[in-house]
C-alpha cells in the first residue's frame, strides 16, 4: 500500500557533463557519456523514498514513446508504484537536456511535452485517501492544473488526514503569486527555494517571503537556500540551518531530494530539527554524482554520514 502519493512533472533527463566549458560555434566536444534518467519533481522524490524504505506511488503523465519507458523502468526499480501515471497519444514525454559547466551553474534545455497535459482530474481521490503525505512538485509548469481544482484537492487531503506538500517551478519570465494564494491556506508544506520565491513575492529576505506565504495560509514554509542552507516558519517559530558542506558536482535534484527527506520526517513521526537535518542530508547528498537521484543516500548511508557531519540549527520565537 502506497504511503506517500508523488504527482507532478515526469521528465527524461540527459545528463551532458560535467564539462570544463561549453564548445564554441562549430567546435565539437567529446565526453565520456550522455546518460539518460528518470528525472522531475514526482519521480525524483517517489525514487528518493524508495532509498529510504518508503512505499510511494506516482501520478504523472507520460507520452508512449521510449522516453517514458526510461523514467517507467527507473521509478519501477525503486519500487514506485506507477499504477497511476496516464498517457499521452499526441505528446511526447517530456525531456530535458542539462548542460553542466565546472563552476557554473546548470543550464536547461526543456520540452514540456505530456506534462502539459496532466491535469487535477488524473489525481485518483480514493487512492490520496489512504495516503499519509501527498506531494505535488512543478506547479507552474503544469498548465493544465488548475488553481481552483488543486485547491479542493488539497482541502479534500485536509479533511482525509492527509498531509500534503506543494512544491514550485517557476518558468522564465514569471513573477507575482498567479493565484498560488487560493492553494495556500490548503497546504501543510511548502517548500521553494529562495530564488523561486522572490519571483513569487518580489523579495530576496527568506524570513520577508516565508512571512508571505505564511500570510496566505500555508501552514509550515522551508525556503531552501542553496550553499546558503534554509529557513522553516511555523506559527511563530523560526528555524534557521547551514547547510552541510559536500564536493557538488550536479546540483540538479537537491531540492527534491530535500522534499524526500523532509517526507520521510513526517512519515517517522520526527520533530522540525530532525527533519530538517534529514531534508539536508539528502539534499546534499543529490549533489555528490551526475544526476537527480544518483548520488542520493539510502538511510544507511545517511546515517553513516551523520555519525561524523553535524547540521547547526537555530530556533527562535517571532512575532
Amino acid at each position: 500500500m502506497d504511503v506517500v502519493g508523488c504527482a507532478g512533472i515526469l521528465v527524461a533527463d540527459t545528463i551532458c557533463g560535467p564539462m570544463d566549458s561549453l564548445p564554441e560555434e562549430g567546435q565539437l566536444l567529446a565526453i565520456d557519456a550522455l546518460p539518460t534518467t528518470a528525472g522531475g519533481c514526482g519521480a525524483n522524490v517517489a525514487i528518493n523514498l524508495g532509498k529510504q524504505g518508503i512505499a510511494s506511488g506516482v501520478a504523472g503523465r507520460l507520452g508512449r514513446d521510449p522516453s517514458a519507458q526510461v523514467v517507467l523502468n527507473e521509478l519501477r526499480r525503486a519500487g514506485a508504484d506507477t499504477e497511476r501515471i496516464t498517457y499521452s497519444d499526441t505528446q511526447p514525454t517530456s525531456q530535458t537536456i542539462i548542460l553542466l559547466v565546472r563552476g557554473q551553474d546548470r543550464r536547461f534545455i526543456h520540452v514540456f511535452g505530456a506534462n502539459k497535459e496532466f491535469a487535477v482530474s488524473h489525481i485518483d481521490r480514493d487512492w490520496v485517501a489512504g495516503l499519509k503525505v501527498l506531494y505535488l512538485g512543478g506547479l507552474f509548469v503544469l498548465p493544465a492544473i488548475l488553481m481552483d481544482e488543486l485547491a479542493d484537492l488539497f482541502a479534500f487531503c485536509r479533511s482525509q488526514g492527509v498531509v500534503t506538500m506543494l512544491d514550485v517551478v517557476i518558468p522564465l519570465h514569471q513573477t507575482g503569486m498567479n493565484d498560488l494564494d487560493k492553494i495556500l491556506p490548503h497546504v501543510d508544506y511548502f517548500v521553494p527555494n529562495d530564488d523561486e520565491a522572490r519571483l513569487l513575492t518580489g523579495t530576496s529576505d527568506p524570513l520577508a517571503q516565508a512571512r508571505t506565504f505564511q500570510a496566505c495560509g500555508a501552514g509550515t514554509v522551508i525556503i531552501t537556500r542553496g550553499k546558503h542552507g534554509l529557513l522553516a516558519l511555523r506559527g511563530d517559530d523560526l528555524w534557521r540551518a547551514d547547510a552541510f558542506q559536500v564536493e557538488a558536482v550536479d546540483p540538479s535534484g537537491g531540492g527534491d531530494a530535500f522534499s524526500a527527506g523532509i517526507i520521510t520526517g513526517i512519515v517517522r513521526g520526527w520533530d522540525m530539527p530532525q527533519m530538517l537535518t534529514y531534508g539536508g542530508v539528502l539534499g546534499a547528498s543529490a549533489t555528490l554524482a551526475p544526476g537527480t537521484t544518483t548520488g542520493v543516500f539510502t538511510t544507511a548511508e545517511a546515517e553513516t554520514f551523520l555519525q561524523t557531519h553535524r547540521l547547526n540549527i537555530s530556533h527562535e520565537t517571532v512575532s
